[in-house]
């Protein structure tokens, strides 16, 4: 392999956003030359890729990671930072498919994919700012009331953290905003920062003996018993190939990327808050998101800049000034925010699913080919969860998790590639006017 050098800690080919301006110095992995074989081949170099490579080698595998850009370009390097509890909407619904007991171990993998996150900033002493600590935001009083509910069922699942209920009248110790109706703090639930959680993770996979190659598009995937993966500058030959690109598979696989929508988010960030300004906004120093269908979600950086997220747009059109379009609904929550600057703003594509669970399985038509994507907002720690699933699964690890997502059925979007997104975007907005009824 060639050998590494040091990339400052910004670059131009990242977004132009916070996190790539404040990562931390990290290596600059070579782009594939040549032939390389090995036991798996992972295309995508963000979260999902990262952590199945992980638990693979942790497993005695060899494997190739293929990143088309940076590690970490995509959703996983600019997302919210939110590590939330939880995997997918309404999991209930996918009872009449896994049964009672199957939606119950959903639900339970879901506090696990936190725990997963949490283990592996410990246990590789990953330094990434995470910070424990949540508060869901009711809009709506018959939100709040709803909150009852989710901490019994948490209680139910033996979840061993720390739950509040807070009352309209007693918010403004958790948020500095009078536009909520209560909340749920939750200290199981945290932030940290994305991009420097991804680069950690491409750390610890290279030292546990993963090649990671950046800047090696794939042009081609040959299928069969062996995968040869063509990528620009050389091939990549594996026993098994596991596709995580998510919102960025493109053209790569259509019977996957039919499956999944790229819709765009955006976030800005102010300048740094004085610290009782910070205080005044975020007391606790928790993560916040309300209950919208396309949600307001924030916290502050580590050095006290707030950052102030949401905005889903199905349309495949970002704004033109994404600090112009956010602010004010910035200022919405936080007016007392009205004199101070945003010095960063960027945008970036998740990826969506028609349920709205992650979808992890293998193809039917090439069972030697995992994937994992359509994370739909919860990506952080439904990321890992993949990670470990796949890597249970390409070991010969049956019967778990991966085969109750994998049961789940998947509807390829209507319309094709260019109908799908505006269909979807219509769908939408019937949903935020049946919101406001």
């Amino acid at each position: 392999m060639a050998a590494m050098a040091q990339r400052a800690p910004y670059s131009p080919a990242h977004a132009p956003s916070y996190y790539a301006a404040s990562c931390q110095p990290h290596t600059a992995y070579p782009a594939l030359q040549g032939e390389v074989n090995v036991d798996v081949c992972i295309v995508g170099g963000g979260f999902s890729g990262l952590n199945t490579a992980i638990e693979l080698a942790e497993r005695g595998l060899s494997v190739a990671v293929l990143e088309a850009r940076l590690i970490g370009w995509g959703a996983s390097g600019r997302n919210g930072g939110q590590l939330i509890r939880g995997v997918g909407h309404d999991v209930d619904q996918f009872a009449p498919v896994l049964g009672h007991e199957g939606v119950l171990s959903l639900k339970h993998m879901g506090l696990e994919a936190v725990e997963i996150v949490r283990q592996r900033v410990e246990k590789y002493a990953i330094a990434c700012d995470l910070t424990w600590g949540y508060c869901d935001l009711a809009n709506k009083p018959a939100q709040f009331e709803a909150f009852a509910a989710d901490i019994a069922e948490l209680r139910s699942l033996g979840y061993r953290h720390a739950m509040e209920l807070i009352a309209p009248h007693q918010l403004a110790s958790v948020v500095g905003s009078d536009r909520y109706k209560g909340g749920l703090v939750d200290m199981g639930s945290g932030h940290l920062h994305p991009l420097n959680l991804a680069l950690g993770e491409a750390a610890v996979a290279q030292q546990l003996g993963v090649q990671v190659f950046e800047q090696s598009p794939v042009t081609r995937i040959d299928y069969g018993p062996k995968v040869k993966v063509h990528a620009q500058g050389g091939t990549v030959c594996a026993t098994t190939l596991v596709l995580a690109c998510n919102a960025y598979l493109n053209d790569l696989n259509p019977e996957l990327g039919g499956k999944v929508l790229p819709a765009g988010s955006y976030v800005i960030a102010t300048e740094p808050l004085p610290e009782a300004l910070a205080h005044e906004i975020l007391p606790r120093n928790m993560a916040a998101c309300d209950q919208q269908v396309t949600v307001d979600y924030f916290r502050l950086s580590a050095d006290r800049r707030l950052l102030f997220g949401g905005a889903c747009h199905y349309s495949g059109r970002d704004p033109r000034d994404i600090a112009a379009y956010m602010q004010p609904k910035m200022l919405k929550v936080f007016p007392q925010l009205h004199s101070t600057r945003i010095d960063y703003q960027w945008a970036g594509m998740i990826g969506i699913g028609a349920n709205r669970l992650p979808q992890i399985g293998r193809l039917h038509s090439h069972p030697n080919v995992y994937y994992a994507q359509a994370y739909a907002g919860h990506g952080l720690n439904a990321t890992h969860l993949a990670g470990r699933l796949l890597g249970e699964a390409i070991t010969g690890q049956v019967g778990g998790g991966f085969d109750l997502f994998a049961k789940v059925p998947h509807m390829t979007f209507p319309g094709g590639k260019y109908l799908r997104s505006p269909l979807l975007a219509m769908g939408m907005l019937w949903h935020r006017l049946k919101a406001l009824a």
